[in-house]
């Protein structure tokens, strides 16, 4: 198995972690609790180690599963959970309303460790492995974010410091206060803006690189219908990457793949996966799921091994077919 190392902490999980924003149900048009507690028993049998969840997926709802599901099997388990996303206080910057409650970007320190404390009663553990900043919070400064994260990790409560939705000036500063073990930040092969900063950074100072939304939200786990339709307020409703006319570009990229894809003997989505943690070293990828059977077919791109030769196909076609949407 292909593992990477979370920074200095010691901490090592597969190139494949499990997401669980969609398990949250909210903007993803509702949840099945015992199809997603499935999917993450699944992806432990099929040897992912990371589960990657938050507070804001449903409100507590994602992280309440998870711990459902790791029950008894902790050991087995690196858990990443988040904070910042706060929605028992109105400090911060109002971020967006979920559920009929205001959510606020806000990492005071007391506010980090109330959230914390809540993670841990729903997760049903004593510690948290990767503590994250979810979104970044213009309120407070990063020393004072920084030393409240340090203060629990010194405390045992959490095992390695990871921030999310940054940018080279914000990781640099949380750097000058002590060390980040892992970002996590939007990467596919449609979404590769941090190449040209974050990444370089994070080689240069040993720090792990998470890409969520390793398929684009679907868009690339395969083909899609063009006649398929996203109801409720799944947000890929009115998502302009999901058109008919760009599922008609990607029906061609595919096709154009296809026989990489059969020369592996994987599926899409794999092909996609391992594109994106063949990129470079210290890569995970964070592939969400909401049943056993994507779970499992996710954690099989563990094992693909891609040569540049590949990587350069895939890279190509990309260019040849879906270069407009890479455009929001």
């Amino acid at each position: 198995m292909n593992t990477v190392q979370l920074g200095a902490s010691g901490i090592r999980c597969e190139t494949v972690g499990l997401g669980t924003w969609a398990m949250g149900g909210w903007m993803w048009g509702g949840s099945d609790d015992a199809a997603a507690i499935e999917a993450v028993r699944a992806s432990l049998d099929a040897g992912v180690s990371l589960i990657d969840t938050a507070p804001a997926y449903g409100l507590g709802h994602a992280e309440s599963l998870v711990g459902q599901a790791v029950a008894g099997r902790r050991h087995e388990v690196v858990i990443a959970t988040k904070c910042g996303l706060v929605w028992h206080t109105r400090q911060g910057a109002h971020f967006f309303d979920e559920q009929g409650q205001a959510v606020h970007r806000y990492l005071g320190a007391d506010s980090i460790a109330h959230e914390l404390e809540q993670s841990l009663k729903r997760l049903r553990t004593d510690y948290i492995d990767l503590y994250i900043t979810h979104w970044q919070d213009s309120t407070t400064p990063v020393a004072e974010t920084m030393g409240a994260l340090l203060d629990l990790k010194r405390a045992g409560k959490i095992r390695a410091i990871g921030v999310s939705n940054v940018d080279v000036p914000t990781l640099t500063e949380y750097l000058r206060h002590g060390p980040v073990d892992a970002i996590q930040e939007r990467y596919s092969l449609i979404d590769r803006e941090i190449e040209a900063g974050l990444v370089p950074l994070c080689e240069q100072q040993g720090i792990a690189v998470l890409g969520y939304s390793s398929l684009a939200l679907g868009l690339l786990a395969g083909p899609i219908d063009p006649a398929r339709r996203f109801e409720g307020d799944d947000q890929r409703r009115d998502n302009p990457r999901f058109s008919a006319p760009n599922r008609e570009k990607l029906q061609a990229f595919f096709g154009e793949v296809e026989p990489l894809r059969a020369r592996h003997a994987c599926s899409f989505a794999q092909l996609m996966i391992a594109w994106s943690t063949g990129r470079g070293r210290m890569r995970v990828a964070l592939c969400g799921a909401r049943q056993a059977r994507q779970a499992i077919d996710n954690a099989g791109a563990i094992r693909l091994q891609l040569t540049d030769d590949d990587l350069q196909a895939i890279e190509r076609s990309a260019d040849r077919h879906l270069n407009s949407i890479t455009q929001w």
